[in-house]
């Protein structure tokens, strides 16, 4: 007997990309916009102006009471215990072992109450990580499917959103969180994205995507061609970040990666008060050493070394592709890689195997772009 596919969930704004012509493609469960006019536009439009990404997918866990932020302090590599409220911080969720469950980003929301973003393909795992080290003074609210996001990105961001609410958007710094009405609606707004320009995450409730998304779409007409914003989809949003050295769940991390591997060790806080989960099994990592590390790889032709594709130092497999595309900002094919340690000494040739070709690739510091300040 033939076993039906599961049902794909569609987000509050699945109509609107229907209207604007987007290319709908299945992903973490959901039917999402990969691509509007094509990639190459979009990615240029967020470095230029900005775009506009729906993101309601992603996950967002609740946490209130008087032990929430012990918890998520446990719960979480980075130093979430210093957060004060309308703060906001990257970390790993690690488990026994040291090894990457997700990256999330934690908000302090409130004195005690915290809001944690998980990627939309991890939902059920991390609940279930969560909800096993579960204390009775936390009440714990998994709100994925209950909450819209829409992140607006590029150097006009600020410009768009603060024409569009009454929250002082201009003066919220990096990583700061704050709450205001957006398209006369109530939503949190927080400095956050993942593109490697300047933007913000908007969440509300799902019958308010559409009208925030139709106030930004209006506040972002610009009169000169190309100064406007545009709505970006997720093929964008992945050359974006590969472009910023971001890593991706799935690609970069995963549960056989540690923090140490995929550079990460700057958001391990060993120092922190109290134990968090992986902690003794992250020191005795961090003392030995990774055994690869992740790197970044600009191919010296047109070619493009694809997820999974081998890296040879001197014709021998050293490593592995783990993300790579076009960039469009540098116009160059570029990748990350796990390398073998040593792989890439001085005098040694390294290149992707492609379809049975050797071809080079030249040994790039991450990330392959940053924003000018």
């Amino acid at each position: 007997m033939a076993t039906e596919a599961p049902t794909l969930r569609r987000t509050p704004l699945y109509d609107k990309h229907v209207a604007l012509g987007a290319k709908i493609v299945p992903f973490a469960g959901y039917e999402m916009p990969i691509q509007y006019e094509g990639i190459v536009a979009e990615h240029r439009a967020v470095r230029s102006a900005a775009g506009l990404f729906d993101l309601s997918h992603m996950g967002e866990f609740g946490f209130r009471g008087r032990g929430a932020g012990a918890l998520v302090d446990r719960l979480v590599s980075s130093d979430i215990a210093g957060l004060a409220v309308g703060q906001a911080r990257y970390g790993l969720l690690t488990n026994d072992r040291g090894t990457i469950v997700d990256d999330v980003i934690v908000y302090r929301t409130a004195e005690a109450e915290y809001l944690m973003v998980v990627n939309a393909a991890n939902i059920a795992k991390d609940r279930a990580h969560v909800l096993a080290r579960l204390g009775e003074d936390v009440a714990f609210d998994d709100r994925s499917f209950g909450t819209a996001l829409v992140a607006i990105q590029g150097p006009r961001a600020v410009e768009i959103l603060a024409s569009q609410t009454d929250a002082d958007v201009r003066s919220l710094s990096s990583f700061g969180v704050t709450q205001g009405r957006v398209a006369s609606t109530r939503a949190t707004l927080a400095r956050t994205g993942y593109t490697g320009e300047d933007g913000f995450e908007v969440f509300c409730r799902p019958e308010d995507a559409v009208p925030i998304w139709e106030a930004l779409t209006a506040g972002g007409a610009g009169a000169d061609s190309g100064a406007g914003l545009v709505p970006a989809g997720l093929a964008a949003r992945d050359t974006l970040r590969l472009e910023a050295g971001m890593p991706l769940y799935g690609n970069e991390l995963g549960p056989d990666v540690t923090p140490f591997e995929a550079g990460l060790g700057r958001v391990v806080k060993f120092d922190k008060p109290g134990e968090f989960v992986g902690r003794e099994a992250l020191a005795a990592r961090a003392s030995s050493g990774p055994v690869r590390r992740l790197a970044g790889l600009t191919v010296q032709s047109r070619r493009i070394a694809r997820h999974g594709y081998p890296v040879l130092a001197d014709g021998k497999t050293c490593g592995t592709v783990t993300s790579g595309a076009p960039s469009p900002t540098l116009a160059v094919p570029i990748a990350m890689a796990y390398l073998e340690p040593g792989a890439a000494g001085d005098d040694r040739v390294l290149a992707v195997g492609i379809r049975g070709e050797q071809v080079p690739v030249q040994l790039t510091d991450l990330p392959f772009y940053r924003r000018r300040q």
